[in-house]
């Protein structure tokens, strides 16, 4: 077998192979004594149909096996032979293939890139200062009072207002005709959390008990069922009854019933360190991203073109899938694809890059991930969502789940590494770069 390797632009590279005829013929003759075996024709014992028979019926078939072993033992060959570590898959181009005659084809590939670690120690890095803001705590408290209020009839001589909730009776009509699951009796709405379309709860707003009224709004453009996406529709409402909500006394009472708290100020101190740790995570997963940055702008390196294709699409899917989940249409999602094209393309680069980067590091500074602290991060994963450590063990004993687990706590070492030998400077919030919050 002869091999030629060209190098082309960037980080492409091409393989040019040559199989012998000797080979050829040798795989020719493997494959059809394999169909051979296995073959049942009319009119010859299982196993036994002439050679020649087998090559008039499945002479096609045959060609496309030949084609895949020989190029896929051969292209193997040729990289083990020029010491070749390609990343993604080859675009295979191949001659027309002959029994007795020499068969030629090449691999277009891309090749990992050479890094080269000029600067990671003492690099320069933000961190944000802790700060919770006293008004952060008392809107913990102000919601878990919301959650302990009780809700009682009004009796008074007023009108609906925003807080209030509504005791309402409605029929919903489009074109003149019942909206399907469009009406109800008796039916419960707080003014204000926007559960029905806009300008319905806005409406109500106002009445009084017994008091009717006929809205006539507009389904939003984009309406998750599409037949009423931007129509316009009537509701017939008359309110029969209002509620208000009456939040409890803030004090010792109420700490003691939301928790194994014995003071309102044992609660604002557990409150406050909720918090303090909550954001003492978030600053530092943010500086560990600003690190990683960082490390990526003082050691310049090659991205293969094959690879940042693969992560952009993926970082697309999964933005698509969240758009999805918000409720917005497919139009809504073309229009976000092409206006963030560019950060797309920009994020899938610097991901590519780091990961190179890092996977470089983890072997210069002898920290790859052991099997202890895989197994320490999968118990870690099962007290924060409280799965089933059999279940966790399970699904993390696949070998491309595994190795995804081990490339993260590869990671998370060399940063904490990184970090510890960085030049960190604490800055307020509205101090950081735009780019760097």
């Amino acid at each position: 077998m002869k091999s030629t390797v060209d190098k082309l632009e960037g980080l492409s590279r091409k393989i040019n192979v040559e199989v012998p005829a000797e080979k050829v013929q040798q795989a020719f003759e493997r494959v059809y004594k394999s169909i051979q075996k296995k073959a049942n024709i009319k009119g010859f014992r299982p196993g036994k149909a002439p050679l020649a028979t087998i090559k008039t019926m499945y002479g096609d078939q045959v060609k496309s096996d030949v084609v895949n072993d020989l190029i896929n033992e051969a292209y193997q060959t040729a990289l083990d032979e020029h010491k070749i570590e390609p990343v993604g898959y080859p675009k295979i181009s191949f001659n027309a293939l002959d029994e007795d005659k020499n068969f030629a084809f090449n691999a277009e590939f891309e090749v990992r890139p050479d890094v080269e670690l000029k600067k990671y120690e003492g690099l320069p890095v933000l961190k944000e200062k802790l700060d919770i803001p006293a008004d952060r705590v008392t809107t913990v408290l102000e919601n878990m009072r919301s959650g302990q209020a009780e809700t009682v009839m009004v009796f008074e001589d007023r009108s609906l207002r925003d807080g209030d909730v509504a005791v309402v009776d409605f029929t919903g009509l489009v074109n003149g005709e019942p909206l399907p699951n469009g009406s109800a009796v008796g039916h419960e709405l707080e003014i204000g959390t926007n559960q029905f379309i806009e300008g319905f709860e806005e409406g109500l707003v106002g009445m009084k008990i017994g008091e009717s009224r006929t809205l006539n709004l507009r389904f939003p453009e984009g309406y998750h069922e599409a037949t009423l996406s931007g129509a316009p529709v009537t509701f017939q409402t008359k309110l029969t009854g209002m509620k208000k909500k009456v939040l409890p006394e803030l004090n010792d009472e109420l700490a003691k019933k939301v928790g194994e708290f014995q003071s309102l100020d044992e609660l604002k101190a557990r409150i406050l360190k909720d918090l303090e740790e909550g954001e003492q995570k978030r600053i530092l997963e943010e500086m560990r991203n600003r690190m990683v940055r960082s490390l990526v702008d003082a050691n310049p390196v090659e991205a293969p073109r094959s690879l940042v294709e693969q992560q952009k699409e993926a970082l697309i899917e999964d933005f698509k899938g969240r758009l999805k989940q918000q409720g917005l249409a497919e139009k809504d999602f073309d229009e976000y694809k092409s206006k963030w094209g560019k950060e797309f393309e920009e994020s899938a680069t610097f991901m590519v890059k780091s990961t190179f980067l890092l996977d470089a590091l983890a072997d210069k500074l002898g920290l790859r991930a052991e099997e202890a602290e895989l197994d320490a991060k999968i118990d870690e994963y099962g007290k924060q969502t409280g799965i089933e450590m059999a279940r966790l063990k399970e699904f993390y004993n696949k070998p491309e789940r595994r190795s995804r687990l081990s490339f993260q706590v590869t990671e998370e070492k060399v940063v904490n590494y990184l970090i510890g030998k960085a030049q960190v400077t604490e800055v307020d919030k509205e101090k950081l770069p735009k780019e760097a919050q």
